[in-house]
């Protein structure tokens, strides 16, 4: 990697040819920039919020089996999800603006090809996996009879095409790497349109198209995320992006460079699952399948948020990655801290919403007395806690900009040792979920301060020693010189 000159006019020249969207994400206000960049994502993932809704609403018309079938799938699908779009995006995100930051084109260029191969393999791994063990995974978690069936039915489909998901994600954070989230979000809303009928078809069927009951869901679901990755994959191949795809020879530190914090990401993304899939397995032998139900609905919402701090995110990833590739650690800092604070104010409005008035959304889905009953205790205690959630998983967002996932690691375990083992004890001793859903609660708020003082109180910047300028990219690739000073320092 060659060194960049420390003359006031080399940075000047290097700054002046910077393109544009990359000197906006150096040099740009923060708080108007990360709105600017953040209001399509916002947007773009309430839809697929809303469709989601949309989709469970007319899943629940078939019946409480079918309910709760799709509860027992929804975290392992949100895990896939979360896998190829935040772990592994956001590495390759991260990657990708880092070496936009430090100048290095021809880098951020391979690495497109790179991340490609790296989500086909993933994902053609993942959906054998769930396709071999789906039925061992989903009776494990309190499935069987008729909510058993119905997971079985929609899994078999939805990870029949997972791959496409992986791809699909692939070239949406190639781009949103260069900090262009507005593509990503439109070809996602050409999705979202095409799924609010086609599952509705799918799913009752209507003149030539029979009826497929909930593996029509998941049909719709594999059809519109195969319509979105062909429109992004033609914008990145048609070199309409920042980044081109180009034939390149692979390069062991280039995989490095993403898998660093992708896989690490990933290990944080199975943390949160596992959480969840196993706290579902306490409901479901405390209180059986109509319990699960109520859970599962009352935490998809919990599980809605990852979409919608997401939206503030994928900019956050953008944002703090080309700024520590450029050595500004002090803006690079505001920007995360900014970051949460947002994500803390809007999950939180979520949470205190949903327990002040948990019937209106659990009613959406049934009217199983059971299920109210179990879905409301749920939002009472734990949807309070939400704020904590949304400012820990934007902080665990930045941390992936900034190559530096260590803190969101540990914080998630804690989270994941305090939900399920403390959940465990407490319905030991007592019986009750409640108590159980009080141990969820404070996980959250323990996830979510513990990410704050690690990242405020300078964590990622620890190791490097008195190297305070350095680009690192990750710890994996050095693409700055130590005496290199940081562009637009109190920006």
């Amino acid at each position: 990697m060659s060194n960049i000159s420390s003359s006031a006019p080399a940075i000047e020249t290097r700054a002046s040819a910077l393109n544009p969207r990359t000197h906006l994400l150096l040099h740009g206000a923060i708080v108007p920039t990360l709105l600017r960049l953040a209001w399509p994502n916002i947007l773009v993932m309430l839809a697929q919020a809303s469709t989601g809704l949309i989709e469970t609403w007319w899943v629940s018309h078939l019946g409480t089996d079918a309910l709760a079938g799709m509860a027992l799938v929804f975290p392992v699908f949100m895990m896939m999800q979360m896998l190829s779009g935040g772990a592994m995006g956001g590495g390759i995100s991260s990657a990708i603006a880092r070496a936009l930051g430090a100048g290095q084109r021809a880098d951020a260029d391979a690495l497109v090809l790179h991340a490609i191969i790296i989500n086909g393999l993933l994902g053609l791994a993942f959906s054998v996996l769930v396709l071999a063990f789906g039925p061992s995974l989903y009776g494990a978690l309190g499935g069987e009879g008729g909510s058993l069936e119905a997971a079985l039915l929609y899994s078999n489909v939805v990870f029949a095409g997972t791959t496409l998901v992986w791809l699909m994600n692939a070239f949406a954070s190639v781009i949103r790497g260069t900090g262009n989230m507005f593509v990503p979000s439109l070809a996602i809303c050409l999705g979202v349109v095409l799924l609010i009928p086609l599952s509705p078809l799918l799913i009752f069927g209507f003149g030539p198209f029979p009826a497929l009951g909930i593996a029509g869901a998941g049909l719709a679901v594999v059809l519109t995320t195969a319509l979105t990755g062909v429109v992004l994959a033609w914008y990145v191949l048609a070199g309409r992006s920042l980044v081109r795809l180009r034939l390149a020879r692979l390069r062991p530190a280039l995989f490095n460079d993403i898998l660093g914090v992708g896989a690490v990401g990933s290990i944080s993304t199975l943390q949160t699952t596992l959480t969840v899939a196993l706290t579902t397995a306490l409901v479901g032998t405390a209180a059986g399948p109509d319990a699960i139900a109520g859970y599962g609905t009352g935490g998809r919402l919990e599980y809605l948020l990852v979409p919608l701090v997401f939206g503030l995110g994928a900019p956050l990833v953008a944002l703090v990655g080309t700024n520590i590739g450029a050595g500004q650690q002090a803006r690079a800092l505001r920007i995360a801290l900014i970051g949460g604070a947002l994500a803390f104010a809007m999950t939180e409005a979520v949470g205190l919403a949903a327990a002040i008035w948990p019937t209106a959304w659990l009613g959406l889905f049934g009217d199983n007395p059971r299920m109210l009953e179990t879905g409301a205790a749920y939002l009472r205690s734990v949807g309070p806690a939400y704020g904590f959630f949304g400012l820990g998983l934007a902080l665990y967002f930045a941390s992936q900009g900034a190559g530096r996932l260590f803190w969101p690691l540990l914080a998630g375990l804690l989270r994941m040792l305090i939900a399920v083992g403390g959940g465990w004890v407490v319905l030991r001793m007592t019986g009750s979920l409640g108590w159980l859903f009080a141990a969820l609660s404070l996980a959250l708020v323990v996830y979510g301060l513990t990410l704050v003082a690690a990242v405020a109180s300078g964590a990622w910047f620890r190791r490097q020693g008195p190297a305070r300028n350095r680009g690192d990219r990750g710890g994996l690739l050095a693409t700055r010189s130590p005496a290199a000073p940081a562009l637009d320092p109190g920006a």
